[in-house]
């Protein structure tokens, strides 16, 4: 593998029409250990082709954050040439030209079938601007892994606070999660590529988060009975162990109300805080 983690700045997101990632076209084994529901790599390859180009137009751009395919790699790199759009490819960790996994020599001999197949190779992290605000994009999350292992933590991005989209995880959970990252990996969303209508919705709540969060009766009630007004409002703003590190606020915000009372209700059974 490379030492380098190059990044690209001043990517620029606005040209970007859908964001997604992780597919693994040709890999056999996906199915079983990503819990996909498909009986055979074939029928998954057809079905991922479908789905993209129900969706995805000649005209369009789409950015992949990793993971495209793999097996037999000119067959499976090869098939993807049935894609719509201009199509730009993030590097990730089982993809042939990724930095992480792979030698300079590897990925120069590698790089031409992406290339034949109309990929265009991108840098392992963007950092960029969509519609003004900034916004990074990679294959890796700041943390988290589909694996009990850490793996590649020097290939991703810094976490300063600037919002992150990523894949790797092959989480079926819905896009946001912490308080600043959204997962667009095909498993959470019906094995299609996510409108970057649905990111700029997502920018956005974030952008207001700084508003007080509307409390339900319940969520105040519940609140209440743990603890004085002023720990209250630190408990909304703080990250929460269960809620996998986001803050309370952030997820009533985003509409995750049911999320934040049973956070609460864990804590008034006596679990971890």
């Amino acid at each position: 593998m490379t030492d380098e983690r190059p990044e690209a700045m001043g990517f620029d997101f606005d040209a970007i029409d859908f964001v997604t990632s992780d597919h693994h076209f040709g890999h056999a084994r996906i199915s079983e250990l990503a819990d996909r529901p498909f009986d055979s790599v074939d029928e998954m390859n057809a079905v991922m082709v479908e789905r993209w180009n129900d969706l995805v137009g000649p005209d369009d751009t789409v950015l992949h954050l990793g993971d495209l395919a793999l097996g037999p790699i000119e067959q499976s790199v090869g098939l993807t040439s049935r894609l719509n759009g201009r199509r730009l490819l993030v590097p990730g960790n089982h993809d042939r030209v990724s930095p992480a996994t792979q030698s300079n020599r590897a990925i120069e001999r590698f790089r031409p079938i992406y290339e034949d197949a109309g990929w265009t190779v991108l840098s392992e992290v963007l950092d960029g601007h969509r519609h003004g605000r900034r916004l990074l994009a990679s294959h890796y999350p700041f943390v988290g892994d589909s694996t009990g292992t850490e793996r590649h933590s020097s290939r991703r991005p810094n976490d300063s606070g600037v919002p992150l989209v990523h894949g790797h995880t092959h989480d079926r959970g819905f896009g946001p999660h912490g308080s600043h990252e959204f997962h667009v990996g095909v498993d959470a969303f019906d094995f299609r590529p996510v409108p970057f209508d649905v990111i700029d919705r997502w920018l956005g709540s974030l952008s207001d988060m700084r508003r007080d969060a509307p409390v339900s009766v319940e969520i105040a009630g519940l609140l209440d009975r743990l603890y004085v007004p002023s720990a209250a409002q630190a408990w909304l703003r703080g990250h929460n162990a269960n809620l996998d590190g986001a803050r309370p606020i952030d997820l009533l915000v985003l509409g995750r109300e049911s999320d934040v009372i049973d956070a609460l209700k864990i804590e008034l059974e006596g679990g971890m805080t």
